[in-house]
């Protein structure tokens, strides 16, 4: 254990490495937009308003890169967590001008650009917060703080973390404006807060942990600040926590609806073809939208109990059995998807059908009759036999069983095949595996 212990301390440590001067100062230099941090920070907003425009994700990785967004926000929270009265009123008022720059630089973009995309993905993925944003804020601000304190910099691009949590909504909004869409508008903006807040939680926490030490100040003032940073403390983290706390409800339930629509996607004579979830409804619902016939009251039982194994109550679960006839409350995409699964299905089941009927074919091609091989061995026991039919059919047993039949029609010059019937019958069974086969004779001249 000791030996552990002793490998592992100085693994971790990260006292000797950290230059608590130099990370100050490039701090307080770095929260300012002045000069041209304003315009490299406006070309980044537009390089990412283009990827996101076209939806390319190299093109807004390369914006993020040059984006010096991360300034202000790391300086709030290390003002915070040094007790920095005067830092984090700079960097408050620095992250107001940085703000107003992304979005004017944003807006004008998407007024002015000649790029209209029918379904802009990328744009309408930044108007909601998802737990993935959360994390990439938090462990971006905790990835840039400890890169800005070490004593040898390196190669670590905390900046392009803390980038994606925070341009790509700064461009919906800008997008938002230019549509005056105010839901994408205020989509956004919550998700550009949210992110700021958890970027600035991280670096409070990380500076706390590496301990900073505090700016002096008077004593009434040092009172004074010390309720300051409480309340701000309290506006930042209780927020949060909501925000976390139902975001992880939100992707929770969206997991377990997703994987039980997949396990039920056919349900009797109908199907889900689509389904959404409203979370603005407490609890959360799920709309189905069916295809096909309607169901049954048994077959929504059976389905209502296999959601509960989900957790899932049947209270929130609306079924939308005239899907398919009224659309009024869809939206294009969804009517689309709709078209899509139902063409999807109907190609299953015409592939089904085709693999049946190729494996019938392939039985038959195996038991095809060789009637012109049975004619010469029929021949060779009959030399008057001139001409042999065969051809298969079935027959019913009064037990219902569906069996082979063969039809066998000899033509022959004279009585000899015939005189030969018991004999043939018994051989041509046995060369056809027919368990039931009826024979015709016919003379020569009858048949020319």
């Amino acid at each position: 254990m000791n030996k552990i212990s002793s490998f592992l301390k100085p693994l971790v440590n990260m006292s000797d490495h950290l230059d608590y001067d130099g990370a100050t100062e490039s701090i307080r230099e770095n929260i300012y937009f002045r000069g041209p941090n304003v315009f490299i920070l406006a070309c980044a907003i537009i390089i990412a308003s283009v990827g996101l425009n076209v939806n390319s994700i190299p093109v807004i990785i390369g914006a993020m890169l040059i984006s010096p967004v991360m300034g202000p926000i790391l300086g709030f929270g290390f003002g915070l967590g040094t007790r920095d009265d005067r830092l984090v009123k700079d960097s408050l008022k620095n992250f107001g001008v940085m703000v107003s720059i992304s979005i004017v630089a944003s807006t004008l973009y998407f007024i002015l650009s000649p790029l209209n995309m029918e379904h802009p993905t990328e744009l309408l993925a930044r108007t909601n917060p998802t737990l993935y944003d959360v994390l990439i804020a938090f462990f971006g601000g905790i990835a840039g703080i400890l890169e800005i304190s070490k004593k040898k910099k390196g190669t670590v691009l905390a900046g392009v973390a803390i980038a994606t949590a925070l341009m790509p909504p700064l461009c919906t909004i800008g997008y938002g404006i230019s549509l005056l869409n105010w839901k994408f508008i205020a989509g956004a903006m919550y998700l550009f807060l949210i992110n700021s807040i958890f970027i600035a939680l991280a670096t409070f926490l990380a500076v706390k942990y590496l301990k900073y030490p505090a700016v002096e100040t008077g004593g009434e003032r040092k009172m004074m600040s010390s309720r300051a940073v409480a309340i701000i403390l309290l506006l930042i983290i209780v927020p949060s926590v909501v925000t976390a706390v139902r975001i992880v409800k939100e992707n929770n339930f969206r997991i377990h609806v997703s994987r039980l629509v997949e396990e039920n996607k056919s349900m009797g004579g109908g199907f889900i073809y689509d389904y959404r979830i409203d979370n603005s409804v407490k609890p959360a619902s799920i709309v189905l939208f069916m295809a096909g016939e309607a169901l049954s009251d048994a077959e929504k039982e059976v389905f209502y109990l296999k959601a509960e194994k989900h957790g899932i109550l049947r209270g929130q679960i609306v079924f939308k059995d005239d899907a398919t006839i009224n659309t009024a409350e869809m939206s294009e995409t969804e009517i689309v998807k709709s078209i899509y699964e139902r063409s999807e299905a109907q190609i299953r089941s015409l592939s089904d059908s085709i693999s049946v009927l190729n494996e019938q074919l392939r039985r038959y091609a195996s038991q095809e009759i060789p009637a012109e091989v049975i004619l010469r061995e029929i021949q060779a026991q009959c030399p008057s036999v001139s001409k042999v039919s065969v051809s298969r059919g079935a027959t019913v047993t009064a037990e219902g069983e569906v069996q082979d039949m063969f039809f066998v029609a000899v033509t022959s010059a004279n009585n000899e095949a015939q005189s030969q019937s018991d004999l043939l019958e018994r051989w041509l069974k046995v060369r056809l595996n027919a368990p039931a086969l009826t024979m015709t004779f016919t003379p020569s001249e009858v048949a020319l």
